[in-house]
């Protein structure tokens, strides 16, 4: 593909070479697509976090009196930490059609996709706007997108509908599984490991929870229930990281173990939880504290992101077919912010963006040149309906 046909290669590049893994602040970035839009005559509202080193930033682009077309991505990467990269992460490299950079994928070609067509939406006569909706800490459990949301909530307009660009090879995804993210902490007593019996053994008891666990995954992979339109069809249990114990000989007071639970939109996580939280305290609690009444089980949650779950029928998913081209739609396991859009500001969503989401999070992360040429074909399209304003007439 010859690369000079493209309009958003410089904005990749430029947004690429900015390190916003999500431990960093992300405020160069958010500056930068300000003072980018600012020259256009395009106002923006930034809304910070607490700590003011990180912002969420949201724009609109057209008439200021009516809801439209929401695009929205996260400006943080993961880490590059102990990976092999063949080119520097943080320099966007073009080799064998493709181009290699952390964010690529996930999800800053995007981003400078729309902003690439910022030019174009601001020149025309638009009858529906189109919003730019960019937020931070998406990696980390979608922490920006939540204030963003209640900013543009408390807005005399909130847009129509929302399109989240994260890596879909531009195929509509209307449905994803939410995200139950627990740490659990197990309280024991300590002794010296020839007197076992008179300590309580907290790795023992962690890892009987967490075998529970694993029987609860076998469970769901077996019963269900089950919906055929996700590639892993049913609920999935997962404990990714598990600490504890100092030494061979000494019986360990504590462990912790991190679990995640990806459920099917219509299931109630909360249930989930509770059901391996009564198999503690119900059932290993009690011989616990019959040694040591201290011990015990204490729960933190680490991250929660709600279903998406959208009528294939709705508007915005016969809008998306449209300017993406495509007729079908699909799901998803991944948890994404176009559940929070839907489920907390009330705002009908997809997701729908360029590259692979196997991309995603990996060294030597890439998209392919022609993902980028699908997604500037988008926006094209999106220009063009934006500007006649009959969005279901068009679709």
């Amino acid at each position: 593909m010859n690369t000079g046909d493209l309009v958003s290669l410089d904005l990749i590049r430029d947004l690429v070479g900015f390190d916003t893994t999500s431990r960093h602040s992300n405020l160069e970035l958010i500056g930068y697509i300000r003072d980018y839009l600012a020259r256009l005559g395009i106002e923006s509202t930034l809304v910070p976090d607490a700590t003011g080193q990180k912002a969420s930033l949201y724009a609109t682009i057209g008439p200021q009196d009516r809801g439209g077309i929401l695009l929205s991505g996260h400006t943080d990467t993961v880490p590059v930490d102990n990976q092999i990269w063949s080119s520097d992460p943080f320099t966007l490299t073009e080799r064998e059609g493709r181009l290699y950079g952390r964010g690529t994928a996930d999800m800053k070609s995007f981003v400078a996709i729309a902003l690439s067509y910022a030019p174009a939406f601001a020149a025309a006569d638009l009858k529906t706007p189109i919003h730019y909706a960019f937020s931070y800490d998406e990696e980390v459990g979608c922490i920006g997108v939540r204030p963003l949301i209640a900013h543009i909530g408390a807005l005399a307009v909130q847009p129509r509908m929302a399109i989240i660009g994260e890596p879909t090879e531009m195929q509509i995804i209307c449905a994803h599984k939410g995200k139950l993210g627990m740490r659990c902490r197990v309280e024991g007593r300590s002794c010296h490991s020839s007197l076992a019996p008179r300590g309580v053994n907290a790795v023992e008891y962690a890892a009987e929870v967490v075998a529970h666990l694993r029987g609860m995954a076998r469970r769901f992979a077996s019963e269900g229930p089950f919906d055929p339109g996700f590639d892993i069809p049913h609920t999935t249990v997962h404990t990714g990281v598990f600490r504890g114990g100092t030494a061979l000989n000494i019986v360990p007071s504590v462990c912790e173990f991190d679990f995640e639970f990806r459920y099917l939109p219509e299931e109630d996580p909360a249930a989930l939880l509770a059901q391996v939280q009564r198999y503690a305290h119900e059932t290993l609690e009690p011989e616990m504290k019959a040694v040591a009444p201290e011990a015990g089980f204490s729960w933190h949650e680490l991250s929660s992101t709600p279903g998406l779950d959208t009528a294939p029928d709705d508007e915005v998913v016969t809008l998306a077919k449209a300017l993406a081209g495509q007729n079908g739609h699909s799901k998803v396991a991944f948890a994404t912010e176009a559940s929070l859009f839907q489920k907390s500001g009330g705002i009908p969503s997809v997701v729908c963006g360029p590259g692979n989401i196997d991309q995603a999070h990996n060294p030597n992360e890439y998209i392919e040149l022609s993902e980028v040429a699908k997604g500037e074909a988008f926006m094209r399209r999106l220009l063009e309906i934006a500007e006649a304003g009959t969005l279901t007439a068009q679709a």
